[in-house]
């Protein structure tokens, strides 16, 4: 059944494009921006750290950038990876401006502990992840969220496969020791 409804969706999405390459309308251009918008939206906040604004900016340039070159689409890979593809660049572009424009670690603008106080705020995973470094963030998104292989997220971000995999289970470790530091500062305020 999956292998149906993932042949029907590319059909459907190559009917879309022919037809936009071909008439460029609106109403065709609109009908493959909410079939794809939504996930693309959704990985760009996971790799922009929850940026409501740099994930906006970076699926609208990815859609920018995608109109552009679609007419040299090879539909090697489904339209869907394509479009994460270029989001991913998009996002690696925002976070290095970001990086430009502040010598501070983009993990430290979203986990701040006050030195001031024993109190510690909840970290939840989603935090947990966007303090990550941005590599380890990537392929943790794109591995354990968005289900991608490691042959794909290794063409998708120009690495090797070992790579991914070494930087997935840093990731992890990563997510799960921050989140049982939580847990413990969390067990010894109750006791």
């Amino acid at each position: 059944m999956k292998i149906l409804s993932k042949y029907l969706a590319q059909r459907a999405d190559r009917r879309l494009v022919r037809n936009f390459l071909a008439r460029r309308d609106e109403q065709t251009f609109r009908a493959l921006y909410h079939r794809h918008t939504p996930a693309l939206y959704q990985l760009a906040l996971r790799l922009a750290s929850w940026n409501v604004h740099e994930a906006e900016e970076a699926v609208q340039d990815t859609w920018l950038r995608a109109i552009e070159a679609l007419e040299k689409f090879r539909w090697e890979s489904s339209l869907r990876t394509w479009l994460s593809g270029i989001t991913i660049n998009c996002c690696r572009e925002l976070y290095r401006q970001r990086a430009r424009r502040s010598d501070e670690r983009v993990a430290e603008q979203y986990v701040q502990e006050d030195a001031t106080t024993n109190d510690c705020e909840p970290l939840d995973l989603e935090q947990a992840i966007a303090a990550l470094p941005n590599g380890y963030r990537q392929v943790l998104v794109l591995h354990d969220v968005e289900g991608y292989t490691h042959e794909e997220i290794s063409r998708l971000l120009d690495i090797e496969v070992g790579t991914s995999k070494s930087q997935l289970a840093r990731a992890r470790r990563s997510v799960r020791e921050a989140l049982q530091v939580v847990a413990e500062k969390s067990a010894n305020r109750r006791i």
